[in-house]
């Protein structure tokens, strides 16, 4: 059999999330951070992302990872984030998929009880914390790149839906976040396309009015991606709420076209900026968790470590935990024949 490419990768899922992590068949990326060969394969091999993530490989609420050779010579092993429509610098649920990967499959060794081990992500590097069992990893902690909100209750106007009150704020990815009662929505899965309707045309509206920069990285822009939030229904939760994983750009002139997919977690990163918008509202302190969930009803658990500055920015450094399961080992093939080498996209599913 002729294959242009083949391509193995391990299947996994953090908390309801798919994160697939390329473990074979990559070419060299070229850079002196993890964040430079990021960029580098964005340039010069985007055709991957597009193969792993469009059909029929791919869905349009599925992650994939790439392993890669760190440069800080502190970090055990480096990982490179594709979403639909960018290259993540940052992602709790991939991080946590990226570490079951790593270790399960021995590619970095498992000490029992607990693993600690220090990732390089685009963002920066991570130290992790892994509980360990019988050759499982039964849970996933991390302490996060620093988070800080730059913008809290700023009036938006919204294509479709009219001024609702956001807050923006990073957390390893640049959110837009607004309570899901100014849409007239509950944040369920459910509720899915609406809510993803509503999250695509507020992140485009804040896109446009509400531009950010990080001012550690001029190349980390935003926003990129969006929340609703809600009251917790569970007593063992702190909140709720549902992020919008884009798969186009949102079109004003349709804003009942579906331009992206729920996030089946509760979103890793969403839930540190979320600890951050809390923490400059005065309502989370430094030592206290907080237990978020996702549209599935699975939780993520965040808790605020200590506080820092970025650039002008009151910032904290979060702690985010969760669980990730293996489902699977795949290899990718591409025929010379086939006449979707980069994968497709169709309007019933894909907007």
């Amino acid at each position: 059999m002729k294959m242009a490419r083949m391509i193995t990768a391990v299947e996994a899922h953090a908390e309801g999330e798919g994160g697939r992590v390329i473990t074979g068949g990559m070419p060299h990326l070229k850079g002196n951070s993890v964040f430079e060969k990021m960029q580098y394969m964005q340039r010069h091999h985007d055709d991957i992302r597009l193969l792993m993530l469009r059909e029929p490989r791919g869905n349009p609420a599925l992650c994939c990872n790439v392993i890669v050779p760190p440069c800080d010579p502190t970090a055990d092993a480096g990982f490179i984030i594709m979403e639909q429509t960018e290259y993540a610098p940052m992602s709790g649920s991939n991080a946590i998929c990226v570490t079951t990967v790593l270790l399960e499959t021995g590619i970095v060794p498992m000490v029992e009880p607990v693993t600690t081990l220090r990732l390089e992500a685009p963002a920066g590097v991570i130290e992790v914390k892994a509980t360990c069992k019988d050759g499982k990893v039964e849970r996933v902690e991390f302490m996060n790149v620093p988070a800080f909100a730059a913008h809290i209750g700023v009036p938006l106007d919204v294509a479709g839906f009219g001024h609702v009150s956001v807050d923006i704020a990073w957390g390893g990815m640049w959110f837009v976040m607004a309570d899901a009662a100014q849409f007239g929505l509950d944040p369920t899965a459910e509720n899915g396309g609406a809510v993803v309707r509503a999250i695509e045309a507020m992140r485009d509206a804040a896109a446009q009015q509400y531009p950010v920069v990080h001012p550690d990285n001029p190349d980390l822009t935003g926003p990129t991606i969006g929340a609703l939030t809600a009251p917790p229904t569970d007593p063992a939760t702190h909140g709720r709420g549902a992020i919008s994983v884009s798969s186009g750009a949102f079109d004003p002139a349709r804003p009942e076209a579906l331009t992206g997919a729920l996030d089946r977690s509760p979103c890793g990163t969403g839930t540190c900026a979320k600890l951050a918008v809390l923490h400059a509202k005065g309502l989370l302190g430094v030592g206290e968790d907080y237990v978020n969930a996702g549209p599935l009803g699975t939780t993520f658990t965040g808790r605020v470590e200590r506080v820092t500055k970025v650039g002008p920015y009151d910032a904290i450094v979060p702690s985010l935990s969760g669980r990730g399961w293996i489902h699977g080992v795949s290899q990718w093939m591409v025929d010379p024949t086939d006449p979707f080498p980069q994968g497709y996209t169709v309007g019933d599913i894909w907007g």
